[in-house]
């Protein structure tokens, strides 16, 4: 059972900052809950205040493309983000890791910004907006701040986010070329966290790749981009001797632990094949 707490009910973005101002550390919002309530009722986290912004969804859930950028919404949910056509035709790395993440119970109530506020290592949508170069749009009571996804993952289960602000949105850059993405995922069991997950985009013009990124999970303390791998794609057509270098460097540059889930070699052959997988089937994309 969890400690006890007070409820609050936020109405609107404004009204959930100025509760977390007037109530500052000893508050935390939750949406879907998921990961947090599971916390308190272990005792891993302990909050006076925990102040529901469900009746944020109308004005933080959306997914809007424009010509040079996809925003969504932090009050997106799973499911929304799974069934959108628009967001599956232009990234369908979401759509990938969507289908992997936990049940429909837990699609239905979760939402976008608070699996990247809960930072978890193993997180899925950490690592697509990883591989997807996105920013996260936060809000305070001293107006927006926008970071990258490098500067919003402090650590484990620490994000930029201070006590006073909230996430409000994710924005993710489009480019001018053929583009593709994928996700993939090694697991104990359906819908549990990955013991590895890979995301994978490329650009391709004229048959060459303009630009490529890779993001893991589930390998150090953080999901992690290898610009290495973005520096050794670019320039070259794609093949199965580039897709082997990418995976080797994805190996090496990985920092996994030993657990129950497995040895760190084990995951670093997993983090190497993945990121083989992912990149072959990005440029599939792209190329169709």
């Amino acid at each position: 059972m969890p400690a006890p707490f007070e409820y609050e009910r936020a109405t609107s973005v404004d009204h959930a900052i100025g509760l977390l101002e007037r109530l500052g550390s000893s508050a935390r919002l939750v949406a879907g809950g998921h990961s947090l309530l599971p916390m308190m009722k272990l005792r891993l986290a302990n909050f006076e205040y925990l102040i529901d912004i469900n009746e944020l969804h109308g004005e933080l859930g959306y997914i809007r493309l424009g010509d040079d950028e996809v925003r969504i919404g932090a009050m997106t949910r799973h499911r929304e983000l799974l069934e959108s056509e628009i967001l599956a035709d232009v990234f369908p790395i979401f759509r990938d890791a969507e289908k992997v993440i936990a049940d429909p119970i837990v699609r239905n109530r979760g939402t976008l910004g608070g699996s990247l506020c809960q930072a978890d290592p193993s997180e899925d949508l950490s690592a697509v907006c990883t591989t997807l170069d996105a920013s996260c749009v936060i809000r305070g009571t001293g107006g927006e701040r926008v970071v990258t996804m490098e500067e919003f993952h402090v650590g484990p289960y620490e994000t930029a986010v201070r006590d006073n602000e909230i996430l409000t949105e994710i924005r993710i850059p489009r480019k001018a070329f053929k583009a593709g993405s994928a996700y993939a995922k090694v697991e104990r069991r359906a819908g549990d966290w990955a013991v590895v997950s890979a995301g994978a985009a490329v650009w391709l013009d004229g048959g060459r790749i303009v630009d490529a990124r890779v993001g893991l999970a589930a390998v150090g303390p953080n999901t992690t981009g290898i610009p290495e791998i973005s520096a050794a794609l670019r320039g070259n057509e794609p093949s199965e001797d580039l897709f082997q270098l990418a995976g080797a460097i994805a190996a090496r540059s990985c920092d996994p632990a030993t657990d129950t889930r497995g040895s760190a070699d084990y995951k670093r052959h997993l983090a190497d094949e993945l990121t083989r997988r992912t990149l072959r089937t990005a440029v599939e994309r792209a190329r169709s």
